[in-house]
């Protein structure tokens, strides 16, 4: 096991030194879980011990009736308590027994003091996810309240804030951050109204409601991001700041017109500067060190490189994050601003105006700035405007869509940079895609994988792991039958040595900058997959579907 010096309290880091996990003593539980120094099933286990409580099994607990009438979700959720019928006497699974607000809390939401049993933190969540949502209720027919709903700016406010709308929205914003949902989309239809949630990547299906909702629905997201909810015919983005539970996110909102109404769809991005850290990366130790060693340079142009959803942004984050401090000046031009982080100067370009990349670059390039992040390089001004920022004494932090760390240089000079500048400016290239973490509750061995890899790794030329243990998915309640739960990065990370920048020319092949860049020890995206999928974090067809 991984050790991580970390905090908790004195009996429950014993316990969890005897399973192999190096912890301090400090803070609590559930700071250990969120930072991800133990797996929430060790902790469960190491936390019944603690505290002398019976440690549950998940799939019981699920088959109890639960006993939430009356009691607020919300309320549950922060206390990290679930309620159920345990053969008549009342039980309350809990995560953290040493949260003693929380047990009393739960004594007086059920009049008596119930039964306590342990789950993990995981466990808790999924039992919420479990409670399915109901659709909300209007006063008065469907036809009523879809009359209403357009004919004035007055009716749209009225039915926006009505507690039947805004309790269905608050409610999706709950169950979408608490199963890590990306994204969500509200789609209206023909005859209804379809809400579907982007988890790990995978759309899947929410919950439907009546076409009539739709008015409101939009209406509300409208009102949250500031938008004009009487314009129905062009699209409109916006922005929100929410706090959903203990949780504070980012909301970015787009708005379009379809055939039958308004779609909406919400970006989600959890405002948590722990989630801004190299280990929750899925880094391998040598594209660690590398991509380490590239933000320890001066000066230079550091690229980061995949399509979009790939993680890209999360990555150039993580380095911000990871430079931030008080002896560098850091300033970033976005499109749009995802992560916000304090101490760094952060601009939203807006080219209505004309604060585009380029303009927004070489205004900054006066404010006497260490570090310069570039959302995107997306034409030849921004990307030759960027590099002689590189050589004038800064560090530039950029992306580029491009399928593999080698083909960033023929982005560049497709993009008009000259081959000299690349070559002096250029400092490294990071390549990455997001695949599916397995479900460690019921991912199975596969031995049949271990030959897959291998003529994978035969057929492109690429290493496959010698000695692993892969692993098949099967589908459990935890995971809602997918076998997968959460995503994990694949990289590889190109060091421009002087092999690499002698193959920058005036036209640069691919294929001769990789051969150089694995002579000097570079690992593919293909590679890093298959170690991954053979340590049993993933499947070699996830990799094979991420990387090509």
């Amino acid at each position: 096991m991984t050790a991580h010096d970390l905090a908790a309290p004195p009996d429950l880091a014993g316990r969890l030194a005897a399973r192999g996990y190096s912890v301090t003593m400090g803070s609590g539980a559930e700071a250990l879980w969120r930072e991800g120094a133990v797996p929430a099933s060790d902790l469960a286990d190491a936390l019944a011990e603690t505290h002398g409580l019976p440690r549950a099994a998940f799939a019981e607990v699920a088959q109890r009736r639960p006993l939430i009438g009356g009691l607020s979700l919300r309320f549950l959720r922060d206390a990290r308590a679930y309620p159920f019928d345990d053969s008549g006497a009342p039980t309350a699974a809990i995560a953290d027994p040493s949260d003693h607000d929380a047990r009393d809390a739960m004594a007086l939401a059920l009049g008596r003091a119930p039964a306590f049993v342990v789950l993990s933190f995981e466990e808790i969540e999924l039992l919420f996810e479990r409670c399915a949502p109901e659709a909300p209720a209007l006063d008065g027919p469907a036809e009523a309240a879809d009359g209403a709903r357009a004919d004035t700016v007055e009716a749209l406010q009225d039915l926006a804030r009505g507690a039947p709308i805004v309790r269905t929205i608050d409610e999706l914003l709950e169950r979408a951050v608490e199963t890590g949902a990306t994204d969500i989309h509200l789609e209206t239809g023909r005859d209804e109204v379809r809400i579907r949630l982007r988890v790990d990547g995978r759309l899947k299906v929410d919950q439907t409601l009546p076409k009539h909702l739709a008015a409101g629905l939009i209406s509300r997201v409208k009102i949250l991001a500031g938008l004009d909810i009487a314009e129905r015919r062009l699209p409109q983005d916006g922005r929100a700041n929410v706090r959903v539970g203990r949780v504070e996110a980012d909301l970015r909102v787009a708005i379009a017109p379809t055939m039958y109404g308004e779609t909406a769809v919400l970006r989600i991005l959890i405002k948590d500067g722990r989630l801004l850290d190299f280990d929750r990366l899925g880094l391998s130790p040598r594209d660690r060190s590398t991509l380490e060693r590239l933000l320890a340079e001066p000066h230079g142009v550091v690229v980061v490189t995949g399509p979009t959803g790939s993680g890209k942004t999360t990555t150039l984050a993580t380095a911000m994050a990871a430079l931030n401090d008080p002896s560098r000046k850091i300033v970033t031009v976005e499109d749009p601003i995802e992560y916000q982080i304090p101490g760094v100067h952060q601009t939203q370009i807006k080219p209505a105006i004309g604060l585009t990349f380029a303009a927004a670059l070489r205004s900054f390039l006066r404010h006497d700035p260490d570090v310069i992040m570039v959302g995107e390089m997306r034409d030849r001004e921004t990307a030759s405007v960027g590099a002689q920022a590189a050589l004038t004494g800064h560090l530039v932090l950029t992306t580029l869509h491009t399928n593999t760390a080698a083909d960033a240089v023929l982005r560049l000079a497709d993009l008009g940079v000259e081959p000299y500048l690349i070559r002096a400016a250029l400092r490294g290239v990071v390549g990455q895609r997001l695949v599916r973490r397995l479900c460690d509750r019921c991912k199975a061995s596969d031995p049949l994988a271990a030959e897959l890899a291998r003529g994978v790794g035969e057929a492109r030329g690429a290493a496959a792991p010698a000695r692993a243990a892969f692993h098949a998915p099967r589908g459990c309640a935890a995971c809602g039958g997918s076998g997968f739960r959460g995503r994990i990065g694949v990289f590889e990370a190109l060091r421009v040595d002087d092999a690499v920048r002698a193959c920058i020319d005036d036209r640069p092949d691919p294929t001769r900058i990789l051969a150089a860049a694995r002579a000097g020890g570079m690992t593919t995206m293909l590679e890093d997959g298959l170690a991954k999928a053979g340590a049993g974090l993933t499947t070699v067809d996830e990799v094979l579907r991420a990387t090509g």
